[in-house]
């Protein structure tokens, strides 16, 4: 939306949104970066657990785990509660992150074998786990110039700054999700560019894959891009390590090529999942819990308590 669309009050609502947001910027960028951190991942580890985001949390995790011991859940909604804080503070100071390169480890052999063998065309999917907004990070040390994708803020001020603190980690752009977006980025990846999506969102018009053992919505569009285009695609996490130092991978992950179009398309979309599914495993507390992404939750739900 153009602010010359806002009515008068939104406007001023905005604007005062905006004004604490720099607020709480400025202090987070005043702090060193490992107090920052660890304050913000504390304060939301204490006061998220009375949000009713917290009660979601826990649905979903019940979803996943089934046999999980009740207790056990909860200790990994307060550890998704403090990791995300963390990722709140770590977002004002994303242009010191960039140059700190001894807070990284990377497994990224395959992204580097991608920009050398396929003049850097390929498709990159990652998920909200560890600090996502880092999974770029290695991109353009191994050649590719990637291109992203993102969710807008409906505050224009507050979007325009926070996707400003994260440019420098897509060098190629950082683009609105909308129709001419997903035309910018066929065309980048024509051109020899990779982009780079966070795949594991509800996304409604796409399709629905096993995640958990639950049908889930999930977009294809990646999927269809690497098919349609002949290029690699990669999936890539973040891991959170200890404080503010993370170890980044990322491998290529076979797709069908060769068969039906949709079908291709509905089963490279399963196995990116499937991968999601073996990585948030590994780390629970690192997955971003409070997604609405499973289909047909609500009559699941009903049925549980009959």
């Amino acid at each position: 939306m153009s602010n010359q669309n806002l009515s008068a009050f939104m406007k001023l609502r905005y604007a005062c949104e905006y004004a604490v947001l720099r607020a709480v910027a400025g202090v987070m960028r005043a702090l060193p970066l490992e107090l920052a951190s660890r304050f913000m991942g504390a304060t939301w580890r204490l006061i998220a657990p009375l949000t009713k985001r917290h009660a979601h949390a826990l649905e979903n995790l019940a979803l996943a785990f089934p046999d999980m011991p009740p207790e056990e859940r909860e200790r990994i909604a307060r550890a998704m509660w403090a990791n995300l804080g963390r990722v709140a503070a770590e977002s004002f100071q994303l242009d010191r992150l960039y140059r700190d390169r001894h807070r990284y480890t990377l497994d990224v052999e395959d992204a580097r074998n991608c920009a050398s063998q396929n003049s850097g065309a390929c498709v990159l999917v990652s998920l909200h786990t560890g600090n996502w907004e880092l999974v770029a990070q290695p991109a353009a040390d191994v050649g590719l110039e990637t291109a992203a994708v993102y969710q807008a803020l409906k505050n224009p001020f507050a979007d325009r700054y926070l996707a400003g603190l994260r440019h420098l980690f897509y060098p190629a752009g950082l683009y609105p999700k909308s129709h001419s977006t997903a035309r910018k980025l066929v065309q980048h990846v024509r051109d020899g560019g990779a982009i780079a999506f966070l795949a594991d969102q509800r996304d409604v018009r796409g399709v629905q894959v096993p995640f958990f053992g639950q049908p889930a919505w999930a977009t294809p569009f990646p999927v269809m891009v690497a098919r349609t285009y002949g290029v690699p695609l990669l999936v890539c996490r973040t891991i959170r390590r200890e404080g503010v130092n993370f170890h980044i991978e990322a491998k290529t992950l076979d797709i069908p090529r060769d068969g039906d179009r949709h079908s291709d398309i509905q089963e490279g979309t399963a196995r990116v999942h499937a991968q999601f599914e073996r990585w948030i495993r590994e780390y629970p507390e690192q997955w971003m819990w409070i997604h609405r992404k499973w289909a047909d939750k609500k009559s699941r739900r009903k049925k549980r308590l009959i």
